[in-house]
């Protein structure tokens, strides 16, 4: 055989790549896949693999090789290393779609390296809590994207997503919370735990402080003082976070209650504080397994829930790390044997030197930062913290570490321990995929230190150049300007989320920002989706309602208005197709997809129900189709629909009984208005109560327009919340009314009662005290003298003059308003006292319905007019 590079002869030629399975056994790699059960694409892609050329060693350790199907020199693109791009085969079928790749910086055109098959990795969750809305930002853009490439472009995809369930969180929130749990269930006397929360908060309270003043610390410049900033600005808000917790455990100790529940109240209210002391004297008992297992299964189980509310595809294989620990093991002793990592004090750590000596590149991802700072290895390493001659290199980041106590432990040739963080995603794709993957992704979060270390691992262990062919980097979810975060406790929960919005509404709008993109969680952001919602509902209610009509008894032939529509709707169709090939461009899309709409609402605004049924129903199921790929319009995953001569259509059958119903109520309404008011506004009470209740528990949405009332069938639960939101927005007009009608009323009283001081006794008043002596009035109740005895100069007396000449006018227009109406003053205190009145009724009704600002601000009125009223 002969090396491939320089064309030596030899020997003692090394094997790129080998089969995972190969490897772990110790046999030569075969071609032979018979009784294989894997998915036919990891069968093609690890055939692939076995098929690598040969080089000698010096060739070898110059030049990593790749894997069949890609370009063996490949290239660089800017600051980044070398990328050896996918190569499509003579029959292979190209799409035209290009992707904005990390491993580049660019938009590169996509080329799966199997023919039509796509083999993808993401990043899951580390299951130690609830999901929030940052996590469904991750996972919906996946799950938007994983559709296109199968629906829209067709491919074949194979999509792998792990579960971390070894991690330094997971096994601090499981120990902290049993240990809370075991302090709760021992019914300690109240006392003692108004004593143990004390302490725990004070404790809690200066550790936040001594951080604080580590992070005030101005760094030399760089990343490093970037990094500061952000994390001071991070703390800033943990510590105001803090500070709202202690004001609900004093709240809650100020109670006064007595007994274990009282006691469990307030041991529960001091969570963070209380269990985070009891940890630092407790924790290192607790290491049974189950602990830290029953907490991972707990919130993976949550997680997978929150995937299918929000319609997310389960991916084709889901893998847990503590299903991995022997692979990990063999993995981190093939790279040790390989001399790219090594053994010290119980741990185990890549070589980084060792590693680039070997000629491979580090990091790939973000080749700026070749060195990772102090706050960016604390990530990498979370709680294992080396000893100072531990490593050989700084930036030697650890595949496997040493147990401590209060932490799951296996038996490894190193001793006791558990894998590293980044270690288990190379594990665990390159046990699928073997050498090469056509793509992973993952939040933008991860890029760097994590991505990075994983395709160190991996190429190291396969001793390959590319082990991924497309990196993809999701956007991060942004709330109050920052990184939405469990850490930093602004975090809204997928749960909490989906009680005000729909499952719909979240995923437009993700579809309506880049998939690469940061995105604001903002009321505007939700409203914007809902808005192309109500867009997209309007259209098809109104399609519905045409094809209803007698339509075929109307001409069909199109017109030069049709020639028209139709030449407008394919140029959007084009532009669809263009925005989904650049780099999953979604927001041109949907505004593609809203302009189809915008342009055949006009037509039907123009023609009415002359339309032309076939051009509408086209746009409409053109429009359907992608709404069904982006997961908008859900359909059923799989199996066969209802034959029509059983159940049928529900809307064809329930359309004679609903026309019906509608014409009867639009006769009544009709009707009604003639009645005198009292019995006309009682049925048209009555009509309201159809639509908005009755109809809407039966699924049927209706809409009164001029022509008469418009139906379609609707989902009731997603018509309540609009109902409610409805509601909360007429509630919130109410209150900001009444907020502003009691300030006016406020400000007119205020002002007529100093209209109402008479002018001998005006510059007696509190506000002149500190300006006038009050001892040298004339006799008109003018001042003569400042407040410290001095007469008065020739533009201070202009001054009281003019005060004075203003307070006759204001005074002189009170008495006459007094001639009428005598008791002026006291009818106006008591409309304050009714408008205060009225804002207390709106506070009280309000608690969940109205936003936190507006119960804020009635909050603050009651309370600062208590006084006036």
């Amino acid at each position: 055989l002969a090396c491939r590079m320089c064309d030596a002869r030899s020997g003692t030629l090394s094997l790129l790549s080998q089969l995972v399975d190969d490897v772990r056994r110790g046999t030569a790699p075969s071609r032979d896949t018979t009784g294989d059960k894997r998915p036919p694409a990891v069968q093609e892609n690890i055939r692939s693999a076995s098929d690598l050329k040969q080089m000698c060693s010096p060739c070898l350790a110059c030049n990593p090789g790749v894997a069949a199907g890609l370009v063996e020199q490949g290239a660089p693109h800017g600051i980044f290393p070398k990328w050896h791009r996918p190569v499509a085969s003579a029959s292979q079928r190209t799409t035209g779609l290009k992707v904005l790749n990390s491993l580049t910086g660019v938009k590169v055109p996509f080329v799966p390296r199997n023919g039509n098959r796509v083999t993808w990795y993401t990043c899951g969750p580390t299951v130690y809590d609830v999901c929030h809305m940052g996590h469904a930002r991750a996972y919906l853009t996946m799950d938007i994207m994983r559709r296109i490439m199968q629906s829209y472009f067709n491919f074949d995809v194979f999509l792998q997503v792990n579960v971390t369930d070894i991690d330094d969180k997971i096994i601090m929130r499981a120990r902290r919370n049993k240990l809370l749990a075991d302090y709760i269930a021992e019914a300690k006397p109240i006392e003692q735990v108004c004593k143990d929360v004390q302490q725990a908060v004070e404790a809690f309270e200066a550790k936040m402080q001594s951080k604080l003043k580590e992070l005030e610390v101005a760094k030399e410049g760089g990343r490093e003082e970037e990094e500061r900033l952000e994390l001071l600005k991070q703390h800033h808000q943990k510590m105001e976070r803090f500070a709202t917790d202690k004001q609900w455990i004093t709240e809650v100790r100020q109670a006064g209650g007595q007994g274990d529940e009282a006691a469990a109240s307030l041991a529960r209210a001091a969570a963070e504080p209380l269990s985070e002391q009891l940890d630092m004297t407790l924790g290192l008992n607790v290491t049974d397994h189950a602990v830290f297992n029953e907490h991972a299964r707990k919130f993976e189980a949550s997680f997978l829930e929150d995937m299918e509310a929000l319609n997310v595809q389960a991916p084709d294989a889901l893998t847990r790390v503590t299903e991995y620990v022997p692979q990990c093991i063999h993995f981190i002793k093939t790279i040790i044997d390989k001399g790219l990592a090594y053994e010290s004090n119980g741990s185990v750590y890549m070589d980084l030197a060792a590693y680039r000596a070997a000629g491979h590149s580090y990091p790939k991802l973000e080749p700026a930062k070749a060195k990772a700072t102090e706050a960016e290895m604390a990530e990498s390493e979370g709680t294992h913290k080396a000893e100072s001659d531990e490593k050989r290199g700084k930036g030697d980041f650890a595949v496997w570490k040493r147990s401590k106590g209060g932490e799951p432990s296996w038996d490894s040739p190193w001793g006791g321990g558990r894998p590293g963080w980044h270690i288990e995603c190379s594990v665990m794709g390159s046990e699928i995929f073997g050498s090469n993957m056509d793509i992973h992704a993952g939040g933008v979060d991860l890029k760097f230190p994590h991505h990075d270390n994983e395709l160190c691992q991996a190429e190291a262990y396969h001793g390959c150049g590319q082990w991924v062919n497309y990196f993809l980097h999701f956007g991060h979810l942004h709330i109050h300007g920052l990184k939405m975060a469990k850490s930093l406790k602004n975090f809204i929960t997928i749960r909490q989320a989906l009680e005000k919005h729909t499952a719909r509404q979240i995923r437009i709008m993700f579809l309506l920002n880049m998939w690469d993109k940061p995105i604001n969680y903002s009321d505007q952001a939700i409203d914007g989706a809902k808005s192309a919602e109500a867009k997209f509902v309007t259209f098809f209610n109104s399609v519905k309602a045409l094809l209803r009509k007698q339509w075929l008894q109307r001409e069909t032939r199109p017109g030069s208005r049709e020639l028209e529509l139709i030449a407008s709707i394919q140029s959007h169709q084009d532009h669809v197709h263009e925005t989904l090939t650049d780099s999953f461009n979604t927001p041109g899309a949907m505004n593609a997809l809203l302009d189809i709409v915008r342009e055949v609402n006009a037509y039907l605004d123009k023609t009415g129900e002359e339309a032309n049924v076939f051009l509408v129903k086209k746009a409409a199921a053109y429009v359907t189709r992608m709404l069904r790929i982006f997961g908008v319009a859900q359909e059923e995953e799989f199996g066969l629909p209802l034959p029509t001569g059983s159940a049928g259509d529900r809307e064809q059958i329930l359309s004679p009984i609903v026309d019906t119903l509608v014409e009867f109520r639009d006769q009544v309404r009709s009707k009604a208005r003639a009645l005198p008011s009292e019995q006309r506004d009682e049925f048209l009470k009555m009509c309201d109560l159809l639509r908005d209740s009755k109809l809407v528990d039966c699924g049927v949405r209706l809409e009164d327009k001029s022509s008469g009332g418009e139906w379609a069938l609707a989902d009731p639960e997603e018509m309540r919340k609009e109902l409610q939101a409805k509601e909360a927005e007429k509630a919130e007009k109410a209150a900001t009314k009444a907020l502003q009608k009691l300030q006016a009323k406020a400000d007119e009283m205020k002002k007529e009662e100093a209209a109402a001081v008479p002018l001998s006794h005006f510059f007696l008043q509190p506000q002149f005290a500190d300006k006038y002596c009050t001892q040298t009035l004339d006799e008109s109740g003018k001042p003569t003298a400042t407040s410290d005895g001095k007469e008065l100069s020739k533009s201070a007396k202009k001054e009281v003059d003019k005060l004075y000449k203003k307070q006759e006018d204001a005074h002189q227009k009170h008495l006459t308003k007094l001639n009428t109406k005598p008791k002026l003053l006291e009818s106006m205190r008591t409309e304050l006292s009714s408008l205060r009145g009225e804002l207390k009724s709106l506070f009280e009704s309000g608690e969940g319905v109205l936003g936190e600002d507006t119960m804020a601000s009635l909050r603050k009125a009651i309370a600062s007019h208590s006084g006036e009223a």
